[in-house]
């Protein structure tokens, strides 16, 4: 027992310098170089209900209310008002693929310093914050709240999540976005998007929320090395096979899969009306991510 015991406490202790580290890191990252910038960005994108009052001269009719102007005998218009307080949703593929890394961090850790930093931006701005994890089924849902304890939690969530399932399906996080987030949102998707028919649900969710999706690979996935006949494993599925990886042929259709998914991925959140953001575990995120805030 005392045995058990002691491991728990070490394991608790090492997540909660694992935060620290990240929080430390993203932290002053979000503060230096992202300070409003992703406020900013999406500032002014939603209009909310904010009254009812007599019609004026020079209103504009198309906002009448015309069940209270029906009701009163006199026009009537709505009132709305910039929405300054945001919602950030960050929905994050936990799938096994998403645990693949050729150096020193891997899909998952990558993803997570990305959404801490978009999480300490919105403590600074003073905007809520979400957290999703999805594999084919919705492992873990955060609902929306401020401040730092919160974002703290997420941090913790995500560092010490250990997932359920091992395969991949987006239509799973995006219908629950659906369900769940009632007020326009930003939406950060991040995952490999190596998984099929998702084009109903993104097209939904951008129609609803600001989606942008982050494609999140690895430079084996884009290029397999020539370094033999070597056993791989499919990650999701437990598959096993031999690949002769000196064949040129083989290595230019792991080539062309990894080319078609990523164009795949592009066209769908193009075509529904979303952002796009393509990286591998080797870019400089911070650049790509200011340069994406900028460009806003």
């Amino acid at each position: 027992m005392y045995f058990c015991v002691s491991i728990l406490i070490m394991q608790i202790e090492d997540l909660l310098k694992k935060v620290h580290q990240l929080e430390i890191k993203t932290k002053m990252l979000s503060k230096h170089l992202f300070s409003g910038e992703c406020h900013s960005a999406f500032k002014g994108r939603g209009m909310s209900f904010s009254e009812v009052r007599s019609y004026q001269y020079g209103d504009d009719v198309r906002s009448m209310d015309w069940n209270v102007t029906a009701r009163t005998g006199s026009p009537h218009l709505k009132v709305f008002e910039e929405e300054r307080e945001l919602t950030l949703m960050l929905a994050i593929d936990v799938s096994a693929s998403s645990f693949l890394g050729s150096q020193e961090s891997n899909k998952q850790g990558f993803m997570s310093e990305i959404a801490a930093i978009l999480a300490f931006s919105a403590l600074q701005n003073n905007d809520k914050v979400g957290l999703l994890l999805f594999s084919d089924v919705v492992e873990k849902y955060i609902p929306p709240k401020k401040g730092k304890a919160h974002v703290l939690f997420i941090l913790r969530s995500l560092l010490a999540f250990e997932p359920k399932n091992k395969k991949t399906n987006l239509n799973v996080a995006l219908e629950f976005m659906t369900s769940v987030l009632k007020k326009r949102s930003i939406c950060f998707l991040l995952s490999d998007y190596f998984t099929q028919d998702y084009e109903k649900s993104v097209r939904i969710v951008a129609r609803r929320h600001d989606l942008i999706g982050l494609q999140i690979t690895d430079i084996l996935e884009e290029k397999m090395p020539a370094v033999g006949l070597v056993q791989f494993q499919d990650a999701e599925s437990g598959e096993s096979f031999w690949i002769d990886t000196d064949a040129v042929q083989v290595r230019e259709i792991y080539a062309n899969s990894f080319k078609n998914y990523h164009i795949q991925f592009k066209s769908i959140l193009q075509k529904a009306g979303a952002e796009v953001l393509a990286m591998k575990t080797t870019d400089d995120y911070i650049k790509i991510l200011m340069g994406f805030f900028k460009q806003r």
